[in-house]
Formats: structure tokens, sequence, C-alpha cells
């Protein structure tokens, strides 16, 4: 059975072929751009793209030209080949930088750039250039009815960077590579000090330099655990209402306590 339908998928493809063939030997270019409208009100893109690709050269000087490009852009889009749309969405600008479609391009140029932010994970690349090419068209499109879905992007990314900063940070906790972890932490903090997870990212600051502290030497841990206090302190001046409030001031008193303990051990090993 699925050798048949395997077998019926080939020939149907290879049919299709063989009809996209026929159009473009077709020496009549007017036909071909009839049939590749078509294509492209019926969304069938894979079939359409290739014949305003044909037909491009005989209409370069004339009229049509633009909408040609411009439906040939969105053909790339249509599919997922956005490394692709974006590039022609680029050169469509170059090419008719007066355009009435102008904006809507500079758009989809920057969304492009947005489909192609992977996930939280991997490289952020992608991610970065879309939120400054959404920032861009806000800035040169002011009184744009799609700034506001070019915001909602740009928030969109920023999360996935702060989510993918927070991954970073908690690896280093997870590894026990704690100072590391303190200062990761603080830099997520002072990236995103709006975010709904702030007490949240302050708590672990304080939790990684606890256990920096408590896994330093015995020379250190004093000024180390004066750092966890600071840090609770902090927490408490910054985030009064917090949940995570109570979690802060044990961290507090357990640093208090560990450096009353050192000081005692002093006193007894100095008697």
């Amino acid at each position: 059975m699925r050798f048949i339908l395997l077998l019926t998928a080939v020939i149907v493809l290879g049919g299709c072929s063989k009809s996209i063939n026929k159009i473009l030997k077709n020496p009549d270019p007017e036909y071909k751009l009839r049939i590749a409208e078509q294509y492209f009100v019926k969304k069938k893109y894979s079939k359409a793209q290739p014949i305003y690709e044909d037909v491009m050269p005989y209409y370069k000087t004339r009229a049509e030209f633009q909408d040609i490009y411009y439906k040939y852009a969105y053909c790339a889009f249509n599919q997922a080949d956005y490394l692709n749309a974006e590039n022609l969405f680029k050169t469509f600008l170059e090419i008719f930088p007066n355009s009435p479609k102008s904006e809507e391009v500079d758009y989809m140029r920057a969304f492009s750039f947005y489909q192609q932010s992977p996930k939280p994970e991997l490289d952020q690349t992608n991610t970065i250039k879309a939120m400054g090419m959404m920032q861009t068209f806000i800035n040169t499109h002011p009184g744009s009815e799609r700034n506001k879905d070019a915001t909602a992007i740009i928030d969109a990314c920023r999360k996935k960077m702060e989510i993918k900063d927070f991954k970073s940070a908690q690896l280093y906790y997870d590894m026990g590579q704690f100072r590391a972890a303190g200062v990761s932490f603080t830099t997520l903090l002072n990236a995103y000090p709006e975010s709904v997870n702030a007490d949240q990212y302050k708590l672990m600051i304080i939790k990684s330099y606890y256990r920096y502290a408590e896994l330093s030497i015995e020379e250190k841990k004093p000024e180390r655990f004066e750092q966890v206090i600071e840090e609770c302190q902090d927490f408490v001046d910054r985030f009064p209402e917090s949940k995570l409030r109570k979690d802060a001031e044990g961290y507090l008193n357990l640093s208090q306590t560990q450096i009353k303990n050192l000081k005692n051990e002093q006193v007894k090993t100095s008697a």
C-alpha cells in the first residue's frame, strides 16, 4: 500500500513538473504571466515562482515588473524560504524605493528575519537582527498601522533572549559554577529589570553567592557571606511585596549565622 502511494506521488509530481516545463517552453510571455497569476491566486506558490522568474527579463522595463517582483518575493516567503525572501524584499526596496508597497515590503523583510529566529537554546543572531530591523521600521514609519505588530515582535524577541540568558545562567548553577552563576544572573537582571521574573533572578543571585561562600576557603568566607547579606538587603528594598521575600530573608539569616560562627571559631582558635 505504501509503495502504491509513493508511486502515485512520484507520478503526480512528475506530471506537475512536465506541466510547468511545458508552460516555460511557451514563447508567449504574456500567456506565461497569466498562468503565473492564476497559480499565485490559488496559492500554488511553488508553481508560480519559476514562471515569474522566467518572465521577469521580458517585463524588466515595463510597468508590470514591480508587481511581478513583489509576488515573486512572496512566493519565496509563502514557501517558508525566509532567507531568500528577505533578500528579495531587500532587493525590491532597492529597485522600487518609492513604491506604494515599500512600507509593507520593509516590514516583510524584517518579518522574514523574525521567521528565521530559532529556539532560545540556539544562536540568536537572526533574533537580534529582527529586533533591530523592527525598531528601524518603527522609526522609519512612525505612523504605520504595522507598528503595533512590530512592537509585539520586538517584545517576543526580547523574551526569547531573556529565556536564553536565563538558561545559560541556570546551567552555571546546575554545574556548580556558583560564582559564574551569580555574575550571569546579575547580568540577566540588569538586562531585564522590568521582567516579571526579576525577583526570581535576584533570588538566584543570592543562592549562587551563598553556595559560592559556603564552598570558599575559610579566610574568604566572611567577605563572601557579607556579599550575600548585601544582596538580600537589596532584594528586600527592590521587591518588598515579592512572594520570594521570605526565601531571601532566610538566606540573610543563614549568612549572618555563618559570619557569627566564623567569628566564634576565630576567638576559640586565638584563645
